[in-house]
């Protein structure tokens, strides 16, 4: 099929060519005529295949049939990340100055001014993170009385994110006749009721099996230890020169750590979370899309949504808790054709990660090695014993396996007599030296009265002096 045969008025088939597109995927296949059909929509896709434009068409075609009332927006996409607004916002602006219609996004960590002056000039399509959008309603500088279309892009994100209120805050202010689309990458319970409860005998599709990863995408583990990862990645990325890697850390303080690691090395890169602020974001995406920047450390923040196009690596630094983000973290590369590499770093301690993504997925994860760095690599000849790695403990000398033996064992007595002191002067009194010798009990307390006076002289009247 062709876009041609999709019903699309010829100056949105002059975009789609323009952005270079040939044929629709299979979810725009499916999705822009039934929304064209006027049909409520619940849509799981895998990550990167076309979710936006199967939506943004289709809502820009019908709303440029008839002319809007000039200020209020009737169309609302709700998104659960800043990037991913933009990303959106940009696409549906695309295709709707074509047709003459105003497409705006508004969202948190920026001043709401300016989008308060944007919103007062009139829009057509509003495209809003929960937060900032309920600031702008609260405030009454948005209307959104007239919404004819909500669309909820990777709504099961913003279910994770704990958005429920502020989606049943936007719902109690939207007209409840209404055409609703939904887009998620899963069908978990949370979506099955919110889908229940927003759309009206909508028609379902699904174009590809929740635990499949795009076939894109070669992936493959290293097997390391949480204390030599960094050391691995650093080598990964020096050995073979290594640019515009996408890579993913759990937590805020690690990204910031990795990244602070990799520039003592000379690797340039920037962290991206949820602590930085809009701007800083905004600008270290841009110069990696660019490629002036060879390294981005994120948190899940990016995972959902983004569009980086030829990113031909994705880096698990630390491995995901939840089997489906693994999914749409590595969705970042092999996307629109081109290939890509997942490369994942799996300490002993996630491992049951590991075990989870591989049920998932119904496949095992190839695992390398890298001489060195890896669990069960070779270890180069001038480490004569590491004592975690097995080949190693085979090749070593049985000389140097009793003397380090031997010193474990000395490291272990000595830890356990410094706890059993530290437990005996916790319980004794501190004491101070004085001059003379004698032991003072800690300043600022009073002896005890028993047993620390000096027995009187038996003769009366006589004075007491030294010796």
């Amino acid at each position: 099929m062709s876009f041609d045969q999709l019903g699309l008025r010829a100056e949105l088939l002059k975009a789609v060519q323009d952005n270079g597109y040939t044929a629709p995927t299979l979810i725009q296949t499916q999705a822009i005529p039934a929304i064209l059909d006027g049909q409520d929509i619940l849509a799981r896709a895998q990550t990167g295949t076309g979710k936006t434009d199967a939506f943004a068409l289709p809502l820009v075609e019908i709303l440029s049939r008839k002319n809007g009332n000039g200020r209020h927006p009737r169309a609302l996409v709700l998104t659960p990340t800043r990037e991913l607004a933009l990303q959106v916002g940009a696409c549906i602006k695309a295709y709707a100055r074509r047709v003459s219609l105003r497409c705006t996004v508004v969202h948190g960590g920026v001043r709401i001014n300016p989008q308060i002056d944007r919103l007062r000039r009139g829009i057509d399509i509003l495209v809003a993170t929960p937060g900032r959008l309920l600031d702008l309603a609260g405030q009454r500088h948005l209307n959104l009385s007239r919404i004819e279309f909500l669309v909820f892009d990777e709504a099961d994100r913003m279910l994770d994110l704990g958005f429920g209120d502020e989606i049943s805050a936007t719902l109690d202010l939207i007209p409840k006749r209404r055409r609703t689309m939904l887009f998620s990458a899963t069908y978990t319970s949370p979506i099955r009721l919110l889908a229940a409860r927003m759309l009206q005998d909508p028609e379902y599709i699904e174009v590809t099996p929740h635990h499949t990863a795009a076939e894109a995408i070669v992936q493959k583990v290293y097997q390391v230890d949480r204390s030599n990862k960094r050391a691995l990645l650093i080598h990964l990325i020096t050995s073979d020169n290594l640019s515009r890697i996408l890579v993913f850390t759990r937590t805020r303080h690690g990204a910031n750590a990795l990244t602070e690691k990799l520039a003592a090395h000379g690797i340039r890169a920037a962290a991206m979370h949820g602590n930085k602020s809009q701007s800083f974001r905004t600008r270290s995406l841009e110069a990696f899309k660019n490629g002036e920047l060879p390294i981005l450390v994120a948190t899940d923040v990016a995972a959902r949504g983004l569009d980086i196009s030829d990113l031909p690596y994705v880096v698990n630094y630390n491995m995901p808790g939840i089997p489906e983000d693994y999914v749409h973290r590595i969705g970042r590369t092999g996307r629109a054709g081109q290939s890509g590499i997942a490369v994942s770093l799996v300490s002993p301690e996630e491992k049951p990660y590991l075990q989870a993504i591989e049920k998932l997925l119904q496949r095992k994860i190839p695992v390398e090695k890298v001489d060195g760095y890896t669990q069960d690599s070779d270890v180069p000849d001038y480490v004569l014993l590491r004592p975690d790695s097995a080949s190693s403990q085979k090749k070593a000398d049985n000389v140097i396996k009793e003397i380090v033996a031997r010193r474990a064992a000395a490291k272990k007595r000595s830890k356990k007599r410094n706890v059993k002191k530290t437990g005996s002067r916790k319980s004794a009194a501190p004491v101070s030296i004085s001059r003379s010798g004698r032991k003072n009990e800690k300043p600022g307390k009073k002896p005890p009265r028993s047993g620390l006076r000096r027995p009187q002289s038996s003769k009366p009247g006589k004075p007491r002096g030294r010796k």
